[in-house]
């Protein structure tokens, strides 16, 4: 029976305890009754070593780890030490460091809960593990902070930084911005989720970042948005602002695109059914970089480009500018080229370009200082990928404080709770 107790013991993985008796209901729970073998405790008024024990508490009854497959309960009656030093001579309750007194789930057991969470919901991980809701929740509350801790951001090596938005709930409305960091050695930090999308929310963030930590930060990656790029020049004026390359090439694709929709609509009226017919599934084939085409895809964009010229000059256009940003070149002569393509496509007389040659104008600075390193915002928009499925996946996720624990577990859980 000894032996039995300490495999068990082992199994528990729990120190400074005497097992004293195990129990499997009807329904195959496992409750496995300890004592503390610590015999001191810290008075809770003056903090003196405390060795005269008084009493047992009431017996807690806590959640832990399956024990091959079945569901087990530690139960222990802490023990409560007398102070002779303290006038009054106070009770103090024994507090080991395997559970917390608010909760009634080993810590073992607490970081099992928050692995599972990782992809999950606390709906999914409640039901699994037959445990509450709002104990899952609770644990998510207490043990995820709610805020970057700047202590340990400021021992890394932080290479970009990356502000983006993202609607908290369907439609695109109610947007929060996503505030990362990305490392030297790639990992990506979320250091916020800020309740909205002003640039004095933002702005307000960027400030209250430790300087030691904002004079690491040599680039600042985003969109066109005005609230982000001035918070950024505002507070970051030492980092390189960086208009991601990918929100510009959406622009000017979309604007190819849009022309292709409206050239569609006229050919449709004007050829016959026939020949419309053999131009189907065309978007897809006018969407992909012309390096990419097949043979049989070549045919049919040369066959929709003899039905329509301007189409034909809007893909090269589009191909062209992309080829500028495949290049590695200099900024400078980046520059010089898509100046150059910007005049090519005025004297063109295509006018469906022509929002995205003002954009050009307003942004070059910020669109050409991609060339220097090359960097972009694409870790960003990854991460905004597994954001937008966590928020799918629950639902949305109203609260942003809530929203920003869910997202540091998705990230970091298994990090910060697998066990090897």
């Amino acid at each position: 029976m000894e032996e039995m107790k300490q495999m068990i013991q082992r199994l528990l993985g729990i120190p400074n305890i005497n097992i004293l008796s195990v129990e499997i209901d009807p329904q195959n729970q496992v409750s496995i009754t300890v004592e503390s073998t610590m015999e001191r405790t810290i008075c809770h008024q003056c903090g003196r070593d405390l060795t005269a024990f008084h009493s047992l508490d009431d017996p807690i009854r806590l959640r832990h780890l399956p024990m091959l497959g079945h569901k087990t309960y530690i139960i222990i009656r802490p023990k409560r030490y007398l102070c002779e030093h303290c006038p009054n001579q106070p009770k103090t309750t024994q507090k080991p460091d395997w559970y917390s007194s608010k909760s009634r789930c080993t810590k073992a057991y607490e970081q099992h809960l928050l692995l599972s969470l990782v992809n999950s919901t606390v709906q999914d991980v409640s039901r699994k593990e037959a445990i509450g809701y709002k104990t899952v929740e609770a644990v998510v509350e207490r043990l995820i902070n709610e805020k970057v801790d700047w202590e340990r951001i400021k021992q890394l090596r932080p290479k970009i930084l990356g502000i983006d938005e993202i609607a908290r709930l369907k439609g695109r409305q109610n947007y929060v911005t996503i505030i990362t960091l990305r490392l030297a050695d790639g990992a990506i930090i979320v250091l916020a989720v800020l309740a909205d999308r002003k640039k004095e929310t933002v702005k307000e963030f960027l400030k209250l970042m430790p300087e030691e930590v904002k004079k690491k930060i040599k680039t600042v990656c985003t969109d066109m948005y005005r609230g982000f790029t001035e918070a950024a020049k505002e507070e970051l004026s030492g980092a390189r602002l960086v208009v991601d390359r990918f929100h510009v090439a959406k622009m000017y694709r979309e604007d190819a695109d849009d022309l292709r929709k409206s050239e569609m609509r006229r050919l449709k009226k004007e050829l016959s059914e026939e020949d419309y017919g053999e131009l189907k599934g065309v978007m897809w084939v006018f969407r992909k970089n012309e390096a990419d085409l097949p043979a049989e895809e070549q045919a049919q964009l040369e066959k929709l480009f003899s039905y329509s010229p301007a189409l034909e000059k809007t893909y090269r256009f589009r191909e062209e500018l992309t080829a500028i940003f495949e290049k590695k070149q200099s900024k400078k002569q980046a520059k010089k080229e898509i100046n150059q393509w910007q005049e090519h496509v005025r004297r063109s007389g295509l006018k469906c370009f022509d929002k995205f040659l003002k954009t050009l104008d307003e942004w070059m600075e910020e669109i050409t200082n991609y060339f220097v390193k090359r960097n972009t915002s694409g870790f960003v928009e990854g991460l905004n990928n597994k954001i937008k499925v966590l928020k799918r996946r629950c639902y949305g996720i109203p609260n942003v404080v809530h929203f920003f624990k869910r997202i540091i577990l998705d990230i970091e859980g298994y990090r910060m709770f697998a066990t090897n």
